[in-house]
């Protein structure tokens, strides 16, 4: 079923039944949490929908049976809100999530695990060490050369990342990675433009949304240039050659599909400049919603408004079974 404003539009709010908004808790993305999950909770609100908001970090999750919600809108982005933390103990309560499941959701937050089945799979991705001293580090930046991305392996929002072009950098670029994760990930740089592209719905019904060509000042595409500066230029449409942007939606959903995602999430992919060949950086299960964000601006593209998709998104939860 093709996803679109007439479809969302026929959603019944009255059905949904009582909604959280699931926001903040414990992970260093907290502050961006609360700005997606205010926008996500303003929305269903202006469509009709009676949602509230919820804060694991301040309240019990046993709360949400005990005070008759009905769904859960998971807004929160992360640790204990992305990496299937929360989503069992969703499937626990019984009560039905947005995005994907449990397996799904713990395997993208971990880059390397992502990293590993995309491989096996075929698919795309930038050669790869996982490392666990400065001085695997330093042997990690020998063999994938400069530059070097150093990160936590469980992690986003680029937060504990070092771009390393000198050797002399490889031990705080570990230490401040190692700050996030004990399993720290060094991966080849690729040279090239950025681009991010949103996939909504699951299985063969998956369909990727208008890609995102994103131009950093310096090509540092930062935590504060994420979510608090306007000086990084977006592009969508993406002002890629159509072939260029089909090939790379094809393999967005491959591998959507192949880590078993549902709902939506949004793949991060680099072209290279040499040749334009687009691989795979990362999946994000919880994408950011906030008015920095990029999913709602692909959605906007393809015609769907920030208040559609967030209706259509909590119309879709469910539990694994």
């Amino acid at each position: 079923m093709k996803i679109d404003p007439a479809t969302i539009d026929r959603i019944d709010p009255r059905t949904l039944g009582k909604v959280a908004v699931l926001m903040g808790g414990d992970s260093s993305e907290r502050e961006v949490s609360i700005m997606s999950g205010t926008g996500v909770l303003n929305a269903l609100r202006s469509r009709g929908v009676e949602a509230y908001a919820f804060d694991p970090a301040e309240r019990d999750l046993a709360d949400l049976k005990r005070d008759g919600y009905s769904r859960c809108f998971i807004a929160l982005h992360g640790r204990f809100g992305e990496d299937g933390t929360v989503q069992g103990a969703l499937e626990l309560l019984r009560l039905p999530y947005t995005g994907s499941g449990v397996m799904a959701s713990a395997i993208a937050m971990d880059k390397v695990m992502t990293k590993r089945i995309w491989r096996f799979e075929g698919l795309p991705t930038p050669d790869w060490r996982l490392v666990s001293s400065a001085e695997e580090t330093r042997k990690a930046f020998a063999a994938l050369g400069a530059p070097m991305i150093v990160k936590p392996a469980r992690e986003g929002s680029t937060i504990g990342l070092t771009k390393v072009t000198d050797v002399e950098q490889c031990e705080a670029a570990y230490q401040l990675a190692a700050k996030y994760d004990p399993d720290v990930l060094c991966e080849e740089f690729v040279a090239g433009d950025e681009t991010t592209c949103p996939v909504l719905g699951e299985g063969d019904e998956a369909q990727a949304l208008p890609l995102i060509r994103i131009v950093a000042p310096e090509g540092n595409y930062d935590y504060q240039n994420k979510y608090f500066t306007d000086v990084t230029q977006y592009h969508c449409p993406s002002g890629l050659p159509a072939e260029e942007e089909a090939e790379i939606q094809r393999i967005v959903v491959q591998a959507f599909r192949t880590l078993g995602c549902r709902g939506w999430a949004r793949a991060d992919v680099m072209i290279r400049a040499s040749d334009r060949k687009p691989f795979l950086l990362e999946m994000n299960t919880s994408p950011g919603m906030t008015g920095h964000s990029l999913v709602p601006m692909s959605a906007r593209a393809a015609g769907i408004s920030y208040e559609q998709l967030c209706l259509w998104l909590v119309s879709q939860a469910r539990l694994n079974a």
